[in-house]
């Protein structure tokens, strides 16, 4: 290994005692691979097969938490116990490969796809006309916060070493946090602090399972994201309340979602600043974060890193086209990484079906693709 990138292959403990080998975590990623009834698939099983060596933690893509919110064709599932013998084989090909395997716990919200629903309603905190999205009753709502339980309760059971609650890229959870899509005047919107109502409840319900189970070395994080564009939307003021009250829980770790990893405030806070330096001070080391952010090099690792403002580096697009990209920088061989998808390589990648397809037509949450300088992340 080159001595410069050591710093990235330092062990952390988290406040429940569970060692991270080293700062490199995969991101969760939209794969498109499971089978139709959310069970483990084989373009999944391919896609995740060498991704997680000489990775710190590995976070599994977005994993429905409730019948009618599924946003993504090939989405997995952790709804029926039926599924727990594919949650299992899905956390033993992670941990195989000596990663911390997490499951993120999801649900789409307003943005489900109304054919993957299973005939339910598209439910959300508010009517939504635009997506054909209603209000959710109050016993709806309840059952969605249990809904989440139920799913970290499955993944104890499954062997997973943790469970992140997605709370980020305008699902649900944020749904009902936002200003701009919650416009409820029962307790579960209005004021900033009703508002946040729902997503506490979440990590609370979540916290239970786990104490239920005695499970003191099991993983519970949150990902947030930190700003939306609408008027009414989320600010970073709006954020770092959140941040307040969520380093009070009993979680191990927040998870900040960005397409940049150097990108500067847009309101609420002070706009010569960067969103990660800002979340990373506000946490005050109450609680260790995963930055991300369009970071493809290990130059460019190695830079987020040494800001300070992460404790852990996630890693999407570049583990797209990379899929052992920690060993490449372990072992020495970082000018062996790529930052471009060629789209003639399709067996180099280990992308099958809809996400292959995806990749060749390129898109903003994709990596770039090799011969093209149109590429920009979406500013969010």
């Amino acid at each position: 290994m080159n001595a410069k990138f050591s710093p990235l292959f330092q062990s952390y403990t988290l406040n429940n005692g569970v060692e991270i080998k080293n700062r490199l975590v995969v991101a969760p990623m939209t794969h498109f691979g499971s089978n139709p009834d959310g069970t483990l698939g084989e373009n999944e099983r391919e896609f995740i097969s060498n991704r997680a060596n000489d990775m710190g933690m590995f976070i599994l893509a977005a994993t429905l938490v409730q019948d009618g919110g599924k946003a993504f064709h090939g989405q997995p599932e952790a709804i029926h116990a039926s599924q727990l013998a594919s949650l299992k084989e899905t956390a033993d090909i992670i941990k195989a490969q000596g990663a911390k395997a997490i499951l993120q716990l999801h649900h789409g919200g307003k943005q489900a796809v109304t054919e993957l629903l299973n005939g339910k309603d598209k439910i959300t905190a508010s009517d939504d006309e635009a997506t054909g999205t209603r209000a959710a009753t109050l016993e709806e709502i309840h059952s969605l916060i249990n809904a989440f339980a139920n799913a970290a309760d499955l993944a104890i059971q499954a062997g997973f070493d943790g469970v992140e609650i997605h709370g980020a890229n305008n699902y649900l959870i944020q749904q009902f946090y936002s200003g701009h899509s919650n416009r409820r005047t029962d307790e579960w919107g209005g004021s900033r602090e009703n508002r946040m109502r729902f997503p506490l409840a979440i990590v609370d319900e979540v916290l239970a399972v786990k104490a239920k189970h005695q499970a003191n070395d099991f993983i519970v994080g949150y990902r947030f994201s930190p700003e939306e564009p609408e008027e009414l939307g989320l600010t970073m003021e709006d954020t770092l309340a959140l941040i307040d009250a969520l380093k009070g829980k009993a979680l191990q770790y927040l998870h900040i979602s960005l397409h940049e990893f150097f990108k500067k405030a847009r309101r609420g806070a002070d706009t010569n600043a960067f969103r990660m330096q800002l979340v990373h001070d506000r946490i005050g080391g109450k609680l260790p974060l995963i930055g991300v952010g369009s970071l493809f090099t290990a130059e460019q690792i190695l830079e987020a890193y040494n800001t300070g403002w992460a404790e852990f580096i996630a890693l999407g697009k570049t583990v797209m086209i990379n899929p052992t990209i920690a060993t490449l920088i372990k072992e020495g061989k970082e000018n062996e990484i790529v930052t471009t998808l060629d789209p003639e390589k399709a067996d180099q990648y280990g992308i099958k079906g809809i996400l292959w397809d995806l990749c060749k037509n390129g898109g903003a949450w994709l990596p770039p693709l090799k011969g093209k300088d149109d590429w920009h992340p979406v500013d969010v």
